[in-house]
């Protein structure tokens, strides 16, 4: 995996809205390479964009999230898994986590925890670029 000064992060959600509320709350501090609206498009684009983080939704239509998430970490590609979800549920962390997510987050919570997930995972403080003059 190369060095990048802004983590490189893939979303797979299957609505619209999610994808691009997603993509702009990352904007400014990460570089969004895909936004796919399925599980058969994610690991297309997980192969061939080479991010440094995955967020996963776990509704997704065809392959669910946990599913993805086992299947993106046997491919040995490197990137972090992080799992969202709407539904609070105590035991989708645990099974997000047994799946081999390296974070886990509810979309209720997406503004304040996502970021500091993506640090987490990452392994690097994020700099909000459009605050830099």
């Amino acid at each position: 995996m190369l060095e990048h000064s802004r983590p490189r992060v893939l979303i797979a959600d299957d609505y619209e809205g999610i994808l691009t509320a997603l993509n702009r709350l990352l904007g400014f501090s990460c570089d969004v390479v895909g936004l796919v609206a399925n599980g058969h498009l994610l690991f297309e684009a997980a192969s061939r964009l080479q991010p440094d983080v995955i967020l996963v939704d776990v509704g997704l239509p065809d392959v669910d999230g946990l599913e993805a998430s086992r299947r993106l970490t046997a491919t040995g590609l490197g990137a972090k898994v992080i799992v969202l979800t709407a539904a609070d549920d105590p035991g989708m962390e645990e099974q997000a986590f047994a799946a081999g997510a390296s974070a886990f987050v509810l979309k209720h919570r997406v503004a304040e925890d996502l970021l500091p997930a993506i640090e987490r995972v990452w392994g690097r403080t994020l700099r909000d670029e459009s605050l830099e003059t």
